[in-house]
């Protein structure tokens, strides 16, 4: 249950008697709320280890959809983080994709995925992923109009399809959110621990300003970054609700290291009452106000985030929570189902 599947929540909301179709289904992973759905599977779910290995049979997706038969719909909706957008409808049908991201695998990131695949997968992905690129290219035209999550999607969006989109920020449960009367003197990083989040970052950046630094989450590096981290970082791998709303609350303000398509996190902490010290690219670029909610950073290099720091410590003199709390209302639930309706009733 993360982003992609908080979306789908809500188009549930709008339209609460649709169908859903994918690629993978594991009940047990997923809300009441979609297990309550008609939730029908491409050949995809039948195929060994498919809830667990289903990354490695993307070669056989654009298939799988184009197998779907949706001749009986008349509104079909796309979230598209992958090649769900591919699926052929009805040619009185409207298509509607809400693209979280073109598939970053295959387009911008390609060589950072490569670099990192085992010796077989870098063997096979340049001739898997040209073809499939040119998939991706000839499906957008299949697509009656695009949404994009974020300003920065929507520019790739134009890039990669050379198609136009609106952004329609995703939707964030802020009500669950609020400020607290004491803030610690802890600095939060919340994410997986993965090479793209860029974890290392904000480990290297707290070792030489001694800050301290709590980092929630897991993943494959967090071993590695146990290890080189000084004792003023702490490391927590998981979270229920109920503690991380009181620690973003309570932190002094929240790193961000990543490049995000969006970032849910950012505006969870600003309707938390707390700044943002983050990347200026991606999503944060939509969320966070430089010098009012929060201080933004150029590049991901241990100096610039360091700086960064700096200037939030100067920051958070003349901070008022409630500026936060206001930026964090723009995402909210009840904006997004407007927008999303009035997009899906488009012509």
């Amino acid at each position: 249950m993360r982003g992609g599947e908080r979306v789908l929540e809500r188009l549930l909301g709008l339209y609460p008697d649709a169908d859903i179709l994918t690629h993978v289904y594991d009940p047990a992973a997923v809300s009441a709320r979609i297990r309550a759905a008609n939730v029908r599977t491409s050949f995809i779910n039948q195929l060994p280890y498919a809830r667990k290995l289903y990354q490695y049979y993307l070669p056989l997706m654009p298939m799988a959809l184009e197998e779907l038969d949706l001749s009986d719909y008349d509104l079909v909706i796309s979230s598209e983080a992958g090649p769900a957008k591919g699926v052929i409808t009805a040619p009185n049908a409207r298509h509607f994709c809400y693209c979280h991201s073109p598939m970053r695998y295959i387009w911008d990131h390609y060589h950072q995925y490569r670099k990192e695949a085992n010796l077989l997968a870098r063997m096979a992905m340049p001739t898997m992923y040209h073809r499939l690129r040119e998939w991706d290219v000839s499906s957008s035209a299949r697509v009656d109009h695009f949404a994009a999550n974020s300003s920065f999607i929507q520019q790739r969006i134009r890039k990669f399809w050379r198609r136009e989109a609106e952004v329609i920020h995703p939707p964030v449960e802020t009500s669950l959110f609020s400020p607290s009367s004491e803030i610690d003197d802890f600095y939060l990083w919340v994410g997986q621990m993965v090479p793209y989040k860029r974890p290392d970052l904000a480990v290297d950046a707290f070792n030489a300003n001694g800050l301290p630094l709590v980092m929630v989450g897991s993943g494959g590096m967090e071993k590695a970054l146990k290890a080189r981290a000084r004792p003023n970082i702490r490391f927590v791998s998981h979270l229920d609700f109920a503690q991380l709303r009181q620690t973003y609350a309570r932190a002094r303000a929240l790193v961000m290291t990543a490049e995000e398509d969006f970032g849910l996190t950012p505006v969870e902490a600003m309707a938390s009452g707390r700044p943002v010290v983050g990347l200026g690219r991606g999503g944060l670029v939509d969320s966070v106000v430089p010098d009012r909610t929060g201080v933004l950073f150029a590049r991901q290099e241990v100096d610039d985030l360091i700086e960064a720091v700096s200037r939030m410590e100067n920051f958070l003199r003349d901070f008022d929570p409630r500026h936060a709390v206001e930026q964090a209302e723009r995402f909210s639930v009840a904006r997004f189902d407007r927008k999303m309706r009035r997009f899906t009733q488009m012509n």
